[in-house]
Formats: structure tokens, C-alpha cells, sequence
């Protein structure tokens, strides 16, 4: 029987970042699912802060070369890869001088939120979604997790939907209590827009605080997981609200097993039209 395939895309990942709730949870996650018998393959963002030389990253020649069209503008792909030996795991890594260079990760060195992370979301998203293909692996499901993956299930049903490449790929949210304070780029329905997205979906996404970028995006996700289990009212009134299939919270020891059997159950519903 052929292995169910788990595409995880992550904002950062334990250990090419300081440990964080989602750095530390994806590493072990990933590593978990893959223990239970499943593919994987692991993305995140080349940041200018990870030590390249340290943890022996590599650009992938034949997987770089291309080009996104973000806000009408040219922003050339580049990939890199590394090995999380102990794991037996490698993390693909999505790069990008004028997205990805800075030495920060998604808050300048004043704690400041970086104005254009609606658009990095939107690179980062895109460039995964591009290098897989480019890979020729078919995910069964994506893992999303962090808000610079929040436009994954808006950008894999949409502006991917009639791509036959993904035909057949669920998408899984996880909610952390990882939210930013201030809203993303008022023009992020404009840049939309220029993607191709229609007026109605556009129009929701007029409004670029966190619980409204995540509830929005998540109307077309398949599964949505809550991985805190302290959650911040506004994530946890998403939750209770979503119509998906819903896992709560679940104790870290009993995760990578209930997890593991709640994306089965994801990658085998039916696709509602």
C-alpha cells in the first residue's frame, strides 16, 4: 500500500530557529507522522537570522530559477535544503533576498511586526506550492502552521484549484496562539485581486487582522487543529465555528498518534462541492 503523503510548511522549525512552541512542535510532529509510517516533506523560510555555514544549507539548482509575480512585481524563487540528520528528515527552505535576507524572522529588532509580511505569506505559500510540483511529489494533505502560512488553504483551492497536480490535496490548519498585534497591508485585497481572485473573496479579505486573515482563509481548509491548550479566545472562537473536520487540543504525549489518524481521516472524506 502506497504511503500517505504529508506536506508540512511551517514559519519556523526547531532547530534552524530559537526554540518556540511551533519551532519545537513541527520538528517533533513531522518527525512523529513520519514514524507512524507516512512521506513527508518540510518547508519554512530561508531567514537571514538561520546560519546557513552551521547548519550546512545548500541552494537546489534544478528547484530555484523561477519567478513570483507578487503586487505586480518580479521576486525570484530560490531553494535551499538541509538534513535534520537524527530525524533522517530534510527541511526545504523557500528564499528570497528582498522577502527572506533581513536578519529577523517576522518582527524587526525593535519587536516591530515587518510591514510586508501579508506578501512574504503570500511568496512563502506560492513557492511551496511551485517547488513540489517542480519535485514532482503529489501531497495528499498540507500541514500548515503559523499566520505566514494562514493563506495556504485560500491559495491551494483557489488560485490552484484547476491545477490537476493538486487535485486531490486536503489542507490542515493548526492553531496556535501565535497572532500578530498589527493588521497586515490594507492593500492585501488589491494584491488578491491581481492574483485573480474573485470580488467576492477579495472583499473578505478586506478586513487584515489575524482572526479575520485566519477565519476567512480557513473556510477552505479540510481540517483545522488546535495545538494550544490554552487558546486565546479569538482562535478559539474560530475554532468553534469552523465547519471542517476539527481535532482539539490533544496532550503532546497522545499527538503524533491522534494526529497522524486525524489527517487519515481528512486525506479520505469527500470533497465537498
Amino acid at each position: 500500500m502506497e504511503k500517505k503523503k504529508v506536506l508540512f510548511i511551517s514559519q519556523e522549525i526547531s532547530p534552524f530557529l530559537p526554540k518556540s512552541e511551533i519551532a519545537t512542535t513541527v520538528r517533533n510532529l513531522a518527525q512523529g507522522i513520519q514514524e507512524t509510517g507516512k512521506e513527508i516533506r518540510v518547508f519554512m523560510p530561508r531567514y537571514g537570522v538561520i546560519n546557513e555555514r552551521r547548519h550546512q544549507l545548500h541552494e537546489v539548482i534544478r528547484l530555484s530559477g523561477m519567478n513570483l509575480i507578487i503586487d505586480d512585481n518580479d521576486h525570484p524563487l530560490i531553494i535551499k535544503v538541509a538534513s535534520i540528520s537524527a530525524a533522517r528528515m530534510q527541511v526545504y527552505f523557500i528564499d528570497n533576498e528582498e522577502y527572506f535576507k533581513r536578519k529577523t524572522t517576522l518582527k524587526d529588532e525593535s519587536g516591530k511586526e515587518h510591514t510586508d509580511n501579508d506578501e512574504r505569506s503570500m511568496f512563502f505559500v506560492r513557492g511551496v506550492l511551485e517547488t513540489v510540483k517542480k519535485l514532482g511529489w503529489q501531497p495528499d494533505v498540507i500541514h500548515c502552521n503559523g499566520y505566514l502560512t494562514s493563506l495556504m488553504p485560500l491559495y491551494l483551492k483557489e488560485f490552484y484549484k484547476n491545477d490537476p497536480h493538486f487535485t486531490n490535496t486536503k489542507v490542515v490548519y493548526n492553531l496556535y496562539n501565535d497572532g500578530f498585534n498589527t493588521n497586515w497591508d490594507a492593500r492585501l485585497s488589491e494584491k488578491l485581486k491581481f492574483d485573480g481572485f474573485s470580488d467576492e473573496i477579495v472583499e473578505a479579505f478586506k478586513s487584515t487582522s489575524h482572526a479575520d486573515i485566519v477565519r476567512n482563509s480557513i473556510k477552505y481548509a479540510d481540517g483545522l487543529i488546535v495545538m494550544n491548550e490554552a487558546l486565546d479566545a479569538p482562535m478559539r472562537e474560530v475554532f468553534e465555528e469552523a465547519t471542517c473536520n476539527k481535532l482539539d487540543y490533544v496532550a503532546e504525549e497522545h499527538q503524533n498518534k491522534e494526529i497522524s489518524s486525524f489527517l487519515d481521516k481528512v486525506i479520505e472524506a469527500e470533497v465537498l462541492i
